[in-house]
């Protein structure tokens, strides 16, 4: 029998498109981004979304942004793990999903953030996330574009166990939100 539920590592089942605050656990996000790669799969290497967004937020920390900041860079593709995720270029067709995604994210800031992002938070959380996918399309994808960006982290790009990337990625969620 099919429903429009999903069920979560943690058991919780709901629909994410009618999601309260009470579905979201940072156990689930946690678990579910390192097994998500990046660029859909279309990499050189496995590469996951949890390491994504663990450079991102070590980006926004090296820039002297706040904890607040920083956490949004961390949480910034969170919604992935309820959505899944759709590339960029197929995204601009599809209005609806980004108002899902949209609502879905905008749940989570509030949940784990207090409240949603301000327009300034999230210019700086785009301009970390534009940046880290410069990076990741350069390594990732051999791709070669123009002008390179400036970084203020190492990058690696090296292999990570899921497991370690889910660790790594709750020690900085706790860190940024204790």
């Amino acid at each position: 029998m099919s429903d429009n539920r999903i069920t979560t590592y943690t058991g919780i089942r709901f629909n994410p498109l009618e999601a309260g605050p009470e579905h979201i656990r940072i156990e689930d996000i946690a678990h579910s981004l390192p097994l998500i790669c990046r660029g859909n799969g279309q990499v050189r290497s496995f590469f996951s979304v949890a390491q994504h967004c663990i450079n991102c937020a070590a980006e926004a920390e090296a820039r002297g942004y706040s904890r607040r900041v920083q956490l949004a860079c961390l949480l910034h593709d969170a919604s992935e793990c309820y959505l899944s995720d759709v590339p960029r270029p197929l995204k601009v067709f599809m209005p609806e999903y980004y108002g899902y995604e949209d609502r879905l994210l905008s749940l989570i800031y509030t949940k784990f953030l207090g409240s949603d992002v301000t327009l300034d938070e999230n210019a700086k959380v785009r301009e970390i996330d534009d940046v880290m996918l410069y990076f990741d399309l350069h390594t990732l994808l051999q791709m070669e574009n123009e002008p390179e960006p400036e970084v203020h982290i190492a990058l690696s790009y090296d292999f990570v166990d899921f497991a370690e990337v889910e660790r790594r990625y709750l020690e900085w969620f706790h860190k940024l939100s204790g």
